[in-house]
C-alpha cells in the first residue's frame, strides 16, 4: 500500500514540474498617427493600422487601401 501511494505521489510531482505558465503579454502600445492618403481609385476605402502580437512582441501593421466589396 505504501509503495503504491509513493508511486502516485512521485508521479504527480513529476507531472507538476512539467507545467509551464506563459508570462503575460505587455500592454498594446498606443496606436500610431497615420496620414490617410486619398483613395487610389473610386471604390477603395482605408483600413487603419493596428498592432499584431507576433510571438514575443507587438508589431505595427500599417494602414492600407482596399477595394470595397
Amino acid at each position: 500500500m505504501k509503495t503504491r501511494l509513493s508511486f502516485a505521489v512521485l508521479g504527480c510531482a513529476a507531472l507538476l514540474c512539467a507545467c509551464v505558465v506563459e508570462p503575460a503579454r505587455p500592454p498594446e502600445p498606443p496606436p500610431r498617427v497615420e496620414v490617410v492618403p486619398p483613395a487610389p481609385q473610386p471604390g477603395y476605402h482605408w483600413v487603419k493600422g493596428h498592432y499584431r502580437w507576433e510571438g514575443n512582441h507587438w508589431n505595427w501593421v500599417p494602414g492600407h487601401s482596399v477595394e470595397a466589396w
